[in-house]
């Protein structure tokens, strides 16, 4: 079991709309992108953000750029009441769980 974060160049995220989170996983290379990119599962993200598995709205291959690109509902909207993270810049940590 090795993690994503281990051969990912970049794990970002950010906010696809108020009402969604995106994040980007970019790889350097062909071989790691296509080693790393079948683990990458609905289940998997659901269970890191402790959401249920219909709330995990796409997960885009990029082949051209070695990329994955995640989108999720976000648990609250962009600026509401209580929301720490209006650019949701900050919620691609559980990300670094990832195993593959």
């Amino acid at each position: 079991m090795r993690y994503v974060k281990d051969v990912a160049l970049v794990i970002r995220s950010k906010n696809a709309g108020p009402y969604e989170l995106t994040f980007d996983l970019m790889f350097p290379n062909e071989e790691i992108y296509n080693e790393v990119r079948s683990s990458i599962t609905k289940e998997k993200i659901a269970a890191l953000y402790q959401i249920a598995e219909d709330q995990v709205l796409s997960i885009i291959h990029f082949s051209p750029a070695y990329a994955v690109k995640i989108t999720i509902v976000r648990p609250r909207p962009s600026g509401d009441l209580g929301e720490t993270d209006v650019y949701g810049a900050q919620q691609h940590t559980p990300l670094f769980q990832l195993t593959y």
